[in-house]
Formats: structure tokens, sequence, C-alpha cells
């Protein structure tokens, strides 16, 4: 299998892999901190634990995908995300064991995710690789979306621990597309499995990847929040019955995947870093206007919502798409390892701090509260432009 249906295989596996993804964050401040009795800083550090995991074991997996098919490293980290999430909403019972369960969560979709995108691209031509892998991470946000909604509609029915149970089926559909394409051998490498000193020498793939990791803690700490900030949008601003957290969530997670390959279009059209630089900035300045005007009305912050919806994931594809189109083809699995390292660790990051945020502020119920939210999450992406300013500096001052 190659081109095209493989692309929409992988995709379609993506999709699966990522329905367990949100599941806690979109039952967080509605279901689990009520139930455990938790405040904002433990739901965000409980959270946290998928990225925690994710990043503990995405050097060693991706890395690996260097050495042996990537494919036989994608089956198996599909497998583990899917019986973690299952052992969540069976054993779950309170802050230690849920942080535990759902950080196996994240260490299996360590072996899902980037090995996901290695074995995409090491079965397709290099001057196929741009789109398709905006492709691949724009699924991400179909998926996202999906987990919302899913996991809100099931918690809200039959009880969050149904939501679980669920959406820890969604893997078995990367199990199928890992049984559907074909086998690939790596040429074998010799040396260190961690070697990441040529990924830091590759001062251009490093600026993508610093960038990388702004737009993961922005996103992660929006995404942990969301349905709670909405909570509160609805319980102070009287929204229209229909505006719930659930169909807020939904559509802020489905609206990245078009703005992802938008805004990689323009990178492509524009110039890479001055589109991704342009996003970054709108990106803060939209975070900021939301945590200002969190009491106006449920209509306007909706519609801000919206925006931000937009420029939250518009530099993802471009991001990655220019990682790895920098990345030496012999040390791509290190360049991938070190892309998810330093995101995952800064979504772990932007999930505890803006829960730590709400906490010193005043908590899930104040507007205060969600102002320091919201600052917090725009100076985490205003970081992004400055690290590739840094990279670029460093690039043209060696050559």
């Amino acid at each position: 299998m190659s081109g095209w249906p493989l692309i929409v295989v992988m995709c379609i596996g993506q999709v699966g892999n990522l329905l367990p993804h949100v599941a806690l964050s979109a039952n967080l401040a509605q279901h689990l901190m009520p139930a455990w009795g938790l405040s904002a800083a433990e739901g965000g550090l409980m959270a946290s634990g998928y990225a925690f995991g994710y990043m503990l074991a995405v050097p060693v997996l991706t890395t690996l995908t260097d050495r042996i098919d990537a494919r036989i490293v994608l089956l198996c980290g599909s497998i583990v995300s899917g019986l973690a999430t299952l052992a969540f909403g069976i054993f779950a019972d309170g802050f230690w064991s849920g942080t535990i369960i759902w950080s196996l969560a994240g260490l299996g979709f360590a072996g899902a995710y980037m090995p996901g995108l290695k074995a995409l691209t090491d079965r397709l031509p290099a001057g196929d690789t741009s789109r398709a892998v905006t492709l691949y991470t724009s699924s991400f946000s179909l998926g996202v979306g999906l987990s919302f909604l899913v996991a809100q509609v099931l918690a809200d029915r039959w009880g969050w621990r149904t939501a679980f149970y669920v959406t820890g089926a969604g893997p078995i559909a990367m199990v199928i597309a890992c049984l559907l394409i074909d086998a690939r051998r790596p040429v074998p490498k010799a040396g260190r499995l961690l070697n990441f000193t040529p990924v830091f020498g590759n001062r251009e793939a490093l600026g993508y990847i610093l960038g990388y990791g702004a737009h993961c803690f922005e996103l992660y700490g929006i995404r942990t929040w969301l349905v709670g900030f909405w909570t509160f949008v609805v319980a102070h601003q009287s929204a229209p019955s229909w505006l719930t957290p659930v169909l807020m969530s939904f559509c802020f997670a489905v609206i990245s995947m078009p703005a992802s390959i938008l805004g990689n279009e323009a990178a492509l059209k524009f110039g890479r870093h001055r589109a991704i630089t342009i996003v970054m900035i709108a990106s803060a300045c939209v975070a900021l206007v939301i945590g200002l005007n969190a009491t106006a009305p449920s209509w306007v912050l909706a519609l801000l919502l919206l925006v931000y919806g937009l420029t939250v994931p518009a530099d993802s594809g471009a991001l990655t798409a220019g990682m790895s189109a920098a990345a030496m083809s012999e040390h791509r699995g290190a360049t991938l390892a070190l892309h998810s390292t330093i995101g995952f660790g800064l979504s772990a990051l932007g999930a505890w701090g803006t829960g730590v945020a709400l906490d010193v502020a005043g908590g899930p119920q104040s507007a205060s509260g969600w102002l320091l939210v919201f600052i917090v999450l725009a100076i985490g992406i205003a970081m992004g432009p400055l690290a590739l300013l840094w990279a670029r500096r460093r690039t043209q001052r060696v050559a």
C-alpha cells in the first residue's frame, strides 16, 4: 500500500488512536474533580500525566524506529493506549490511581503518534511528505474533537467510567491499519540508541522543535480547561441551552483540522517562519482578549473561542512539516523523538501550570482565575517566535 490509500488508512487509524486522548480532560471539571474533591492544580496535574508518560517513553520508542519497522512500535503502542484507557474506567478511584493509569495511557500513545508519522513518511517519496504530514497531524484535530464529543455524551448519560470503556476501543482502528500496510525495515544503524547530538546540531530542525513546544504548551493548556471554562460561562453568562460544553469543545477541536492544513499552505506560499510567527502572535492576542472578557456575553465568548480554535492549531502542521523537512534522513527517528519529547513535556507543563494559575487567582468559578489562565497561555505561545528567530540567527551565523 502506498500513496493516497496509505495516507487515508493512517489518518483513519490515528483518529481511532485519539478517541481516548481527551477523555479525562472532557470530564475533569464536571465529573472527576467534584467526585474526587480535587483542586484545579491537582486536576491539571492528573491531566498532565498523559503528556508526562508520553514524554518519558517517546525518546526511546521513536528513536527505535530508526532501527526497526515503525509499524511494530505503532502496533504495540496502540494496544497499550487502548488497554490503559479501559483500565482507567475500571480501576481509577482518586488522584494517585488516576494519574498513574493516565500516565500509562500517555506512554502507549508515545508509541502511536510519532512512530505512526515515521511509518507513514518511510513509505512515501520525499516530495509527497509535506502535505501528507500536514494531513496526518491535522487529523489529530478530528480525533480530539470526536474524543471530546464521545467522552462527554457518554459520561452525561451513563457515567464517566462508560466514557473510558468506549473510547478505549478506539485504538483498534490503528491496529487494523498496521495489519494492512506493508512491512518496511529501516537501514540498520550502529551506535547508541538515544543519540540526540546530531539533532541538537541541526539548528533549523531545533527551531521548529522549540516552536512546537510553545504550540503544545498552549494547545494542551486550553484543551485541559476548555470544558471547565465554558462551564463557567454557562453558569454566569446565561448561554443558550444548545450552546453546551459538549458542542463548544467539539467545534473547537474539529475546526483545528482545516486550520492546520491552511496554516501549512500559507507556510508553503509565504515562507514557513513568517507564517508561523504571524499565527503565534495572533493566537497570543486572541488568548488575552478572551481572558480580559471572561464575563462578556456568551455569544461573544463563543465567537472568540472559535477564532482561538483557528489560531491555536494553525501552526501545528507547518511546524511538524518544517521539522520533518529539516531532519537528516539518517536521524529522522531521533529528530521526531526530540520533537515529541519537548512538545509533550511542555504539554504537561501547560496543563499543570494553567491549573495552578486557576487556583492562585480564585478557582474555576472566578473570572480573575480564567484571566490568569489565558495570560499564561498567551505567554507560552509567545515563546514560539523567539525560538524561530533564535534558530534562524544561529543558522545564518553558521552559514
